[in-house]
């Protein structure tokens, strides 16, 4: 039994190398993927780029100063539920989470009306957020997408 033991973990060791080995050799990382590269993109259960027209809906947020640190954002939607069981599955008509950015970068999913931000840059900031469908479009009405921007100064 002990010889097995020994024989299974050299298998493990070198199977495990050869196996990063070979995915060294073709290119394949551990880190994840970028949203930032629509290439990464293209199947239809992740799509970034392409908008979901609706009839209604609206978007309004509210961002302010938390008295223990960061900032509190309150994003509160009509005509839309936050769906996080959903997240990352295909598009159920009213539903998804928000993308939220400061000055024009992601720095957040989320999947409800109350996200804590731990910090902004410094100086003017532009908060927005947009409405997302669980497949990650943009939602749009009449053409544009669904979005709502606050400026602070941090």
């Amino acid at each position: 039994m002990t010889r097995a033991i020994a024989l299974f973990l050299i298998g493990l060791v070198f199977g495990g190398g050869a196996g990063f080995l070979l995915a060294a050799s073709q290119g394949v990382t551990l880190d994840g993927h970028d949203h930032g590269d629509p290439a990464q993109h293209s199947d239809a259960t992740h799509q970034h780029g392409t908008s979901l027209e609706v009839a209604s809906a609206a978007l309004s947020i509210d961002l302010r100063a938390d008295p223990m640190g960061g900032w509190t954002l309150h994003i509160q939607p009509t005509g839309f539920r936050f769906a996080p069981e959903h997240a990352s599955g295909p598009h159920v008509p009213g539903e998804g989470h928000a993308h939220v950015y400061a000055n024009g970068e992601k720095i957040a999913r989320a999947y409800g009306p109350w996200l804590h931000i731990a910090s902004l840059p410094p100086g003017r900031v532009a908060v927005s957020v947009s409405l997302n469908t669980n497949d990650h479009r943009p939602i749009a009405v009449d053409g544009e997408p669904l979005e709502a921007k606050v400026i602070v100064q941090n």
